[in-house]
């Protein structure tokens, strides 16, 4: 067997002994000598033939010395099935793939986490997760390796580190570790095995966590030499029980101390929540943390017992109080005023005075009912006095054997999770609030187009002068009064039609300032002033403009004394956005533009508030409660950020953040010139007009008409596929979006086919630009309502105009 692993070496590397290649060189050597010598009788010529044969085969040996041949490669094909099994002998989520991005070898566990093994990086549902995992495979082939933190995988939370590897690196290996959430029991673990466990065993407190079996998890050292005899032993998984004992007095010993030791004082502190209601028995029904203490001779208070609880109850990281039997406040730790939202110095007599009123009573009773009879423990739903509007958990259990502390009480500090709790509800009630305005600005567009329509026919049989003309003028005035009004409310709503082009901000800003002195008055000072290096941003300058004045106006109604205007203008890169710490604004390069006053200020009651439509705090008559909503939905729908910030008595200041234009091409994002349109609106031809509002039909239908057109009418997409398959020749086709039964872009799709060249004009309440996302329509134009005859003429005339020429 050695022999053959020798031979196999040898044909590995290529290389013999060299006390086999010597004798056998010389051999060779003679043996071409004594044929020299035989074929021609010369000894020197043989002698010199044989020396030639030697010097050639030392060249040769110093050759492949210096130059040696390069190993076959036997593994050509490797055997995954080593790998697999190594992977699955170390329990880790692992899969290699090759340059092609193939799967080549996978764990078990990597199959269990993603089933049907699929190919990183697209394993992953959501399409954020798949780009990120492929972007740090591109930097692992560039960089070597790549990490990426927390994605989701159901329940899971998984950290990815990506590497090259293989002989050539030709591979990446994958590596998928759960990110560990920490809780309350690890705290506790940490706390008894850390510092803090040595200091308490020092300070004669013996602590132990237990699981809701009963059996130990976790004990400090103090504990263990005393339960034990050993500082290092290990007692994990064994019955708490067994290392105690109770005498015929009910009093409580270590087990291993027998009759020598002293009685102790035990505290039970619930690490998880109960599941039973108030008022039945809970037992050991969860992990708990057991503090132990000797009981001094004569003592019979436990205030000695007392003072080392708190000390400990100072200690840990959640809430934790204690009341005495009549339901006075002992010791509340920090954790459990900041959950309170009590300020350091602050120290309630009672439980109660830490809830609403209505709740006061029910948590007096609750103490009471704990602090006598069996040790019990359980929850009851409050409302603390400094949040009323957010229920909170107050967990409550009795304990014995500590003097004057009769219960327990335990608040949980969720002021995060209440906040964002807020948050999501504010952004779901603004949604909710902006599908509303946008549905009823649709409507209201379609009764005000009949309106200004029906106004525009009667002015055409009017003349200035006429009793009726100035009527029918105001109503139509007042009718573009109230379209103003649907306009903002589909700004709020974000279906506004907005006109975006590439700008910068102090533009815009000089744009207005004329304006805004006019607005302002003398006792309001505008001062304005801009940063350096601001990146171009994308949005409709006019809107803008409506932005700025909405906050000057504001400013100017909180400065009834008068006061000064600031706007600023200035960068904020990407790197100071991440120092921010915002969690709504993205990491990204940002144009700032901050409106702030030196007026009354907004109270923090109302501040979550102000965004909403028609909320004002002004006088009845004095305010529509729509400026600040339509700033909301401006910037919004611009893709920016806004934010308030105001203390009372010293102003407030309204920062927008629009991200910072990244086109490559900034003239492509210019707006292009717009046509030079025809005064002439008359026309000939052949219209279809769907539309399923018989008031806007028949005024878009008498309009056309007496431009002289002929018009064809259908109330809905199916009726109006059935006049364009009667025959008639239809020039241009007029369209309502939304429609029962069969919409507008559904209705053109289908007649696209067998009317490839037909013009199409949409109207529609609905914002332009969000409509032509969600049509997938080409050479379609668009006319928003509420318009007036003369705009309908118009849109038309220009529809007509799209059509390819008649060769």
């Amino acid at each position: 067997m050695a022999s053959r692993v020798k031979r196999d070496e040898e044909a590995w590397t290529g290389e013999r002994p060299s006390r086999l290649s010597l004798p056998l060189l010389i051999l060779a050597a003679l043996l071409s000598a004594g044929l020299v010598i035989y074929a021609i009788g010369d000894r020197a010529l043989a002698a010199g033939f044989a020396a030639m044969v030697l010097a050639a085969a030392a060249l040769l040996s110093w050759y492949r010395r210096i130059f040696p041949e390069e190993a076959a490669d036997r593994d050509a094909v490797p055997d995954w099935t080593v790998a697999r099994a190594a992977a699955d002998a170390s329990n880790m989520a692992i899969a290699v793939t090759d340059r092609a991005g193939r799967l080549a070898c996978a764990s078990d566990l990597f199959g269990e986490w993603f089933p049907g093994f699929p190919t990183p990086p697209n394993m992953a549902a959501e399409p954020e997760v798949s780009e990120s995992l492929g972007a740090a495979a591109r930097a692992a082939w560039r960089d070597g390796e790549a990490r990426v933190e927390g994605i989701a995988q159901g329940a899971l939370r998984l950290d990815v580190d990506i590497c090259r590897t293989g002989r050539s690196e030709d591979y990446l290996l994958w590596r998928f570790t759960p990110v560990r959430q920490p809780n309350a029991l690890d705290d506790v673990h940490r706390l008894l095995t850390g510092d803090a466990g040595r200091q308490m065993g020092e300070a004669g407190i013996m602590a132990v966590m237990i699981g809701g079996e009963g059996r130990i998890r976790a004990a400090n050292g103090a504990f263990l030499l005393r339960a034990a005899g050993r500082i290092d032993a290990n007692i994990t998984g064994r019955d708490f029980a067994a290392h105690m004992r109770v005498d015929d007095k009910g009093r409580l010993f270590l087990a291993r101390e027998e009759s020598g030791g002293l009685p102790l004082r035990l505290l039970q502190v619930p690490l998880r929540r109960a599941t039973q209601p108030v008022g039945n028995q809970s037992g050991q029904d969860g992990p708990m943390l057991l503090l132990l203490i000797d009981e001094p001779a004569g003592s019979a208070g436990g205030t000695s017992a007392l003072s080392y609880i708190e000390t400990l109850l100072s200690l840990l990281p959640f809430g934790l109080a204690m009341a005495d039997r009549d339901g006075r406040v002992l010791f509340l730790n920090n954790a459990f005023s900041r959950a309170a939202g009590l300020k350091r110095s602050d120290k309630p007599s009672y439980p109660g005075d830490l809830v609403v009123r209505e709740d006061q009573g029910a948590v007096a009773d609750a103490v009471r009912r704990f602090a006598v009879g069996p040790q019990m423990s359980g929850d009851i739903a409050v409302r603390l006095r400094n949040e009323p509007e957010e229920p909170t958990a107050l967990s409550l259990a009795g304990v014995r054997g500590l003097g004057e502390a009769a219960v327990l009480l335990s608040l949980k500090d969720n002021s995060e999770e209440s906040k964002l709790k807020r948050q999501v509800a504010q952004a779901t009630k603004m949604q909710a609030i902006g599908q509303l305005a946008g549905g009823v600005a649709h409507d209201f567009n379609n009764i005000l187009t009949a309106i200004i329509g029906h106004c525009d026919l009667m002015l055409m049989r009017h003349t200035p002068g006429d009793s009726d003309y100035d009527d029918i003028q105001q109503i139509k005035s007042n009718s573009n009064r109230a379209a103003g009004l649907t306009r903002q409310l589909l700004a709020f709503s974000r279906q506004q039609t907005l006109r975006p082009q590439v700008l910068q901000l102090p533009d815009i800003v000089a744009e207005v300032s004329n304006l805004l002195k006019r607005l302002l008055g003398e006792s309001v000072k505008l001062d304005v002033s801009h940063g350096r290096n601001l990146g171009a941003v994308r949005a409709d300058p006019g809107q803008l403009e409506q932005v700025i004045v909405n906050l000057a106006v504001n400013a100017r109604d909180a400065m009834p004394e008068g006061g000064i205007l600031n706007i600023q203008t200035y960068a904020v890169p990407a790197a100071k956005v991440r120092e921010m710490r915002q969690e709504i604004l993205p990491a990204a390069d940002y144009t700032a533009l901050r409106v702030s006053d030196t007026g009354l200020g907004i109270p923090p009651d109302i501040l979550s508030k102000i965004f909403e439509p028609f909320f004002t705090t002004k006088e009845l008559g004095k305010g529509t409660g729509l400026g600040l909503s339509t700033v909301y939905g401006i910037v919004k729908q611009s893709g920016g950020y806004i934010f308030a910030e105001s203390e009372l008595g010293r102003g407030a200041s309204f920062v927008i953040y629009l991200p910072v234009y990244q086109g490559a091409d900034m003239d492509h994002a210019l707006p292009a010139k717009a046509p030079v349109k025809r005064s002439e609106t008359w026309g000939t031809g052949t219209v279809l007009l769907v539309e399923d509002e018989d008031m806007v039909r028949a005024v878009a239908e008498r309009a056309l008409v007496r431009q002289g057109y002929k018009v064809l009418t259908a109330h809905d997409g199916e009726q109006g596929l059935e006049v364009l398959a009667g025959g008639e020749k239809i020039d241009l086709l007029i369209s309502d979006v939304v429609m029962p039964n069969m919409d507008g872009p559904s209705m053109v799709a289908r007649a696209r086919h067998s009317h490839p060249d037909l013009p199409v004009l949409f109207m529609s309440g609905y914002a332009e630009e969000q409509l032509r996302k969600s049509i997938d329509i080409a050479n379609v134009a668009f006319l928003p309502k509420p318009f007036s005859v003369s705009q309908l003429a118009e849109a038309a005339r220009d529809a007509l105009a799209m059509r390819p020429a008649v060769e």
